[in-house]
């Protein structure tokens, strides 16, 4: 009898995951709040319930391995748990789900500097950061909000080599290698592996990145960390993977396709399309499962084949399956969102951003 209860259960459990993938709509997923030395006590307006925080915190994840999904066939269940089992209804077919969901999407609140840094590509870390997944990181910044004077610093500078770099670290002022680049709100940054960089304070920055948390600290501005020991710094393999001669980092253009839509960055890791607009805007999946970030700006997006309504509000993340056919995004008021997707798998693996 136990056996035959176990066995019904199984089957109903498959009967649902099987279901699962029929119920095709746009899911939600519940943010993750991280702490960070450089953050801010303050996350309003994007989270207006996150203020007066005990602790700051620098990070928000959007699309992390333990995100829930707060509703649709996986409520309550993490990213990282379903990513392997999605079928291409859901996936597509350019991303492999065999190692962990590909792109991390995050916001940043930074009140302080970050560290002057720099992370791998993905050969060196396959050699070198196994441990930590293997994976290297290029990463782009929308600036979603930014005070006056806000800047980041990315890239060497035309005469900055290893040696002058390194002297640099040494002697307390490596920021000033860096080319300094004055931010506003709408502006985009593309980072690639290699390139050294820093964000400075009062802006609020929407981060896309390949899933890797591998950061090589070469100057910490000397701060300690909340046992009062200065922050690890890894400044050989820093020098190791830091792209010193021509720089492919720096503030990029969109390319706009029409009034409402453009492409920010297209590179070998992820797509991303900003959608700003008063009326209602279509959304058509591409060759894989889209991320959709809510910048600002209240609607509903509306499943044509379907008639199925959902609301969405801003800092709101959504997973568009890349089987649904379209969808259309009616917004209250104006509404700004970005959009992520996958490139092809025949786009070059270089770290460049493909230039219009």
């Amino acid at each position: 009898m136990g056996v035959s209860f176990a066995r019904a259960n199984q089957s109903h459990r498959l009967q649902q995951h099987a279901d699962s993938f029929v119920a095709l709509r746009p899911v939600r997923l519940e943010p993750l709040f991280v702490p960070r030395i450089w953050g801010s006590r303050n996350l309003a307006p994007l989270f207006p319930e996150k203020q007066s925080l005990a602790e700051p915190v620098g990070e928000v994840w959007l699309t992390g391995n333990d995100c829930r999904f707060v509703d649709g066939p996986f409520a309550g269940e993490k990213l990282g748990d379903v990513w392997p089992r999605m079928n291409g209804q859901w996936a597509g077919d350019v991303a492999s789900r065999e190692r962990p969901f590909p792109v991390l999407v995050k916001f940043l609140f930074p009140e302080d500097k970050l560290s002057v840094q720099v992370h791998p590509d993905d050969d060196y870390a396959r050699r070198h950061e196994t441990a930590a997944g293997g994976v290297g990181k290029t990463e782009m910044w929308y600036v979603v909000s930014a005070r006056p004077g806000a800047e980041v610093r990315v890239g060497l500078k035309p005469e900055v080599d290893r040696d002058t770099f390194r002297r640099a670290i040494v002697e307390g002022h490596a920021e000033k290698m860096l080319e300094r680049i004055p931010v506003t709100a709408g502006d985009a940054v593309f980072v690639p592996a290699g390139t050294a960089h820093t964000i400075g304070p009062g802006m609020v920055l929407c981060e896309v990145q390949q899933n890797s948390d591998v950061t090589y600290r070469v100057y910490d501005f000397n701060r300690r960390d909340a046992q009062g020991k200065p922050r690890e710094l890894h400044i050989e393999k820093a020098l190791d993977v830091i792209r010193f001669g021509k720089q492919h980092g720096g503030k990029i253009s969109p390319r706009s396709h029409d009034a409402a839509r453009s492409t920010i960055v297209e590179c070998a890791y992820f797509c991303v399309t900003k959608s700003s607009f008063s009326a209602p805007l279509q959304i058509k999946p591409g060759s894989g499962m889209q991320i959709v970030v809510i910048i600002d700006g209240h609607g509903r997006f509306l499943a044509e084949s379907t008639g199925e309504t959902l609301d969405y509000a801003p800092a709101q993340v959504w997973l568009l399956p890349a089987a649904t056919r379209a969808w259309t995004a009616t917004p209250q008021e104006a509404t700004t969102l970005i959009s992520i997707g996958l490139p092809e798998r025949n786009l070059s693996r270089e770290n460049t951003v493909r230039q219009w």
